[in-house]
């Protein structure tokens, strides 16, 4: 599996619902159309509210990967301008 260079890394570990997706439609917002938003965090249901809201916002989520017990990392490509 090859690995995709993010163009932002948001690192939202610590954060809980709803801050994780407030940061993280910010974070999406300041980005470019095309380019990638990395997202790590800790708060278990954020794994998977956030790639359903960016869904949602017309992004597309490249990846949802579980690194260790605690955290993930979510990609997300923007898709459409905000």
């Amino acid at each position: 599996m090859s690995e995709t260079k993010a163009d932002k890394y948001l690192d939202i570990r610590g954060v809980v619902c709803p801050y994780t997706l407030v940061k993280s439609k910010l974070a999406i917002e300041n980005i470019n159309v095309g380019q990638i938003l990395e997202i790590i965090l800790d708060y278990p249901e954020a794994s998977d509210s956030i790639p359903k809201a960016m869904i949602n916002y017309g992004h597309a989520v490249l990846k949802v990967e579980k690194i260790n017990p605690k955290e993930w990392i979510i990609q997300v490509k923007k898709e459409v301008e905000d």
